[in-house]
This record gives structure tokens, C-alpha cells and sequence, in this order.
């Protein structure tokens, strides 16, 4: 299982808690995590990745281990600690304004 924690906002959407569960199939990638999240919780399609290039939205950030995620391929392998469950991949919505 691999723990995601969202943002306030997509919470609220997906009707869930801070953080959920989800089951990968294969190995534990930035997209294979995206794609379990949007299979298991529809609602949430186009809200972190645009659908037709499904390239990450500019003010979406991912973060693990301390770790800025955010520029890495969708195909590179998650951290260890992420893939086996014992810390989350946090999704944040980046702040903008002045």
C-alpha cells in the first residue's frame, strides 16, 4: 500500500480524509500512483495532471522524504520508504499571489 496525503481542497472533492491507501499494481512510480489515485477516486481526474498530456498542473508540487518530487519523471521510481508504505506522497498545492 502506498499512503498519499492531499490537499484540503481535493479532500473535499474526493471525500476522504487527509490521507488514503492505495494499491499499485507494478512498480511504484510518481504516474502509477497518480493513475491508482484517479481510478480509485474519479472526481479527482484532471485536478492534479491535465488529462490529455497528463503532465502535472503547474501549482501542484509532490513531496516525500523531504524531498521535492515535483520535476522527476512520471516514470521514475518512487523512494523506497514511499513505496513500501512507511511515508506518505504528499500532494500540495502550491501557493501563488502577491
Amino acid at each position: 500500500m502506498i499512503r498519499v496525503v492531499l490537499p484540503a481542497h481535493l479532500r473535499t472533492l474526493a471525500r476522504t480524509g487527509g490521507e488514503v491507501a492505495l494499491q499499485v499494481a507494478g512498480p511504484a512510480t510518481q504516474g502509477a500512483v497518480l493513475d491508482a489515485l484517479e481510478a480509485t477516486y474519479p472526481m479527482l481526474r484532471g485536478t492534479i495532471r491535465d488529462p490529455a498530456t497528463r503532465q502535472r498542473r503547474p501549482l501542484v508540487r509532490f513531496f516525500a522524504c523531504r524531498q521535492d518530487l515535483s520535476h522527476e519523471p512520471a516514470d521514475a521510481p518512487l523512494p523506497d520508504a514511499v513505496a513500501s508504505g512507511a511515508e506518505p506522497l504528499l500532494v500540495i498545492g502550491a501557493m501563488a499571489g502577491g
